[in-house]
């Protein structure tokens, strides 16, 4: 594993949900990761700025919200490094979710359209 990463539960399921977003070629804002792994909005941010220092995923703002009025949202995505890491830390540690991850086509998660884009189901 590349990256003074500490693996924790969280990183576990934010690095499955990014993994997934990566087999669906989607970016992902910060609110629709932290719905899809049921985490708080500190836990998953601190995960994602340890993800972000390490090189693991690259975040950038959109231009504009697709809702208007709306502000605009960090997207991130899992770099190159990142997919192996974490393909390499869920082998070790949750090796069914690479499995299911595999059988999957498409949005993997309940309601994963409306996360990613932001809307209500």
């Amino acid at each position: 594993m590349a990256g003074p990463i500490r693996v924790t539960n969280p990183l576990l399921d934010v690095l499955e949900v990014l993994l997934q977003a990566f087999d669906n070629h989607d970016d992902l804002h910060g609110w629709a990761i932290m719905k899809a792994t049921k985490r708080s909005g500190p836990t998953v941010y601190g995960v994602l700025d340890r993800l972000e220092d390490t090189g693991w995923i690259h975040g950038s703002w959109e231009d504009e919200n697709p809702e208007p009025g709306k502000p605009r949202r960090r997207l991130y995505s899992i770099t190159p490094t990142g997919v192996i890491g974490a393909r390499e830390i869920l082998r070790e540690r949750r090796p069914q979710a690479l499995r299911s991850q595999h059988r999957v086509r498409g949005p993997a998660l309940p309601g994963w359209q409306h996360l990613t884009q932001g809307g209500a189901p």
